[in-house]
């Protein structure tokens, strides 16, 4: 489950995640960018932090963001100590398959842990032709197998498998020693992985949301709910009420009142 702050790690954890992901879908859904590609190492840092001080079970992944990782391997290991010293997540993530297994192997020999991702890279979404799914053919399949295989074999500890279809996920998990974390590739794969805001529906109505999200809750319409309560109780008056006060022994309210009509 991705979590990008104090509140959205805090009940992540106490719903009993395993695993928390501060994804750099943060972009989108907590600081209204565009797309991936604008969001920076200090922004993802920022919302690591919080999201690590309120985990206390789930293991933590920190998502590196684009252009953190990608000129060298020097790069990646340098990008990733700054996640694990200063953004205290406990594990980085990074897209990319055969090109990225010597940053994976430079950063694993660190004794920092992996999360790889194949399949769609949406880091890398003008290159693939936009946001479209990966392994529709025999051909491209392998090509995804063969990039879970060179990051498995670089030392990652398992890898996301976006956009790919359910059949060819299944068979790539079960070519795989380490275990495969599925967001629409069905489910085959040893586990899944959602954006907390889509499944829970922190959103308006009319937002798009991909095929593969299912929303289990509407907090949206929750939360405008209890705003617009709010609202109106404020004008009203009805809010505070007497129960939201501190009191005050009459004696003393009588003398205070005294003492502004002297002044």
């Amino acid at each position: 489950m991705t979590a990008h702050d104090f509140p959205s790690a805090h009940v992540a954890d106490a719903a009993g995640m395993d695993v928390v992901l501060v994804g750099d879908s943060l972009a989108m859904v907590a600081l209204g960018m565009a797309d991936t590609s604008e969001v920076t190492v200090e922004d993802m840092l920022l919302h690591c932090r919080s999201v690590a001080r309120a985990t206390r079970a789930a293991f933590t992944v920190g998502d590196l963001p684009m252009g953190s990782y990608e000129i060298s391997p020097e790069q990646a290991l340098e990008t990733a100590i700054k996640f694990i010293k200063h953004g205290r997540v406990q594990s980085i993530k990074l897209e990319g398959g055969k090109e990225m297994a010597p940053t994976i192997a430079k950063i694993t020999q660190a004794g920092i842990p992996v999360l790889a991702h194949v399949g769609l890279t949406p880091q890398r979404q003008n290159a693939l032709g936009g946001f479209r799914v990966q392994g529709k053919t025999s051909k491209s399949a392998m090509r995804v197998l063969e990039d879970a295989l060179a990051v498995q074999e670089a030392g990652c500890f398992g890898m996301v498998l976006e956009a790919v279809p359910a059949e060819i996920a299944s068979i790539i998990t079960q070519k795989l020693s380490v275990p495969t974390i599925g967001i629409g590739a069905g489910n085959g794969c040893s586990g899944q992985v959602l954006v907390q805001v889509d499944m829970s529906g922190y959103f308006p109505p009319g937002r798009f949301i991909p095929k593969f999200v299912k929303q289990y809750g509407n907090v949206w319409a929750e939360s405008l709910r209890a705003i617009e309560s709010y609202r109106d109780e404020v004008k009203s008056r009805q809010y505070p009420a007497r129960e939201h006060t501190y009191p005050i022994p009459k004696e003393e309210l009588e003398a205070f009142a005294k003492d502004v009509e002297r002044l």
